[in-house]
């Protein structure tokens, strides 16, 4: 356990924080997928409007910090080439 009055500071600060972060990293998974559910359903106007969704979320997951911009960019890529695919 932490000794000093800062250190018991960033522990909480860190648990906070780790909190806060398991909650946007679950609610950006919901939204992924629901993209490929959509996808998987085939409803082409569907999974349009959920990727249109999807990527500011994603974007603003990496101002955040919560992802890689690169993995960011995989996952918004990969999402959209399913959705060309169906058409």
């Amino acid at each position: 356990m932490a000794n000093t009055a800062q250190a018991r500071k960033r522990a909480r600060q860190a648990e906070k924080n780790r909190v806060r972060n398991a909650g946007q990293r679950s609610n950006l998974r919901t939204f992924i997928k629901k993209v490929i559910a959509a996808v998987d359903s085939g409803d082409v106007e569907q999974a349009k409007t959920a990727y249109a969704t999807i990527v500011p979320v994603i974007d603003s997951a990496v101002n955040k910090g919560l992802l890689h911009k690169n993995k960011a960019a995989r996952n918004k890529s990969r999402l959209n080439k399913r959705i060309r695919a169906m058409a």
